[in-house]
């Protein structure tokens, strides 16, 4: 179900799809998304779709660990990063299954500790486009937190709290709240 309704998402958004690529395009080139490898359940890898938001020169990692990550982002990719629009390549993700609507953010491989503090507490949950993380702070979060709510989704995930998290995630993208860079 949550495959169709990818779906049926990526297949109404494809206008606006269509114009952040050729505004990218415009800007820096080809190419306008972005493929970056992930980790999800049970550390197995995936490659995550996004639109491109930083130039092609930009070091290979996690944001947070750019020096100036500022000087990296494109004027494109301020905007679909503020709107949350370069994540909606994520929905090719859900409909591959890779990904679900909601659940934990995939991680980079360079993200050890996460990595690691998420088999500690043996959190078993395939990633998610949106999470309980995102909508209690978003990029202000730290590690720890995260876990905390990760756990803390896997043990008490059900409708009721998949419409709190839907719903507050519409809020923090029409708002842009919650987002560092």
């Amino acid at each position: 179900m949550a495959r169709l309704f990818a779906l049926i998402l990526f297949i109404f958004f494809s206008p606006l799809f269509l114009l952040i690529s050729i505004l990218i395009i415009i800007e820096d080139g080809l190419p306008f998304f972005y493929i970056q490898k992930r980790v999800g359940m049970h550390g197995e890898e995936f490659f995550l779709f996004k639109f491109r938001s930083m130039k092609k020169n930009t070091p290979v990692v996690a944001t947070k660990d750019l020096g100036n990550p500022e000087k990296y982002v494109t004027s494109v990719g301020k905007f679909i990063r503020k709107s949350s629009i370069d994540e909606l390549l994520n929905l090719a993700n859900i409909i591959n299954g890779d990904l679900n609507f909601i659940g934990p953010r995939p991680i980079l491989k360079s993200e050890e500790e996460l990595h690691y503090l998420r088999e500690l507490y043996k959190i078993n949950l395939k990633p998610g486009l949106t999470g309980l993380a995102q909508v209690q702070g978003r990029d202000h979060v730290t590690i720890h937190e995260k876990v905390k709510y990760d756990k803390y989704y896997q043990i008490h995930k059900g409708l009721r709290l998949n419409l709190y998290i839907i719903l507050k995630t519409i809020y923090i993208v029409i708002f842009r709240k919650g987002i560092a860079h």
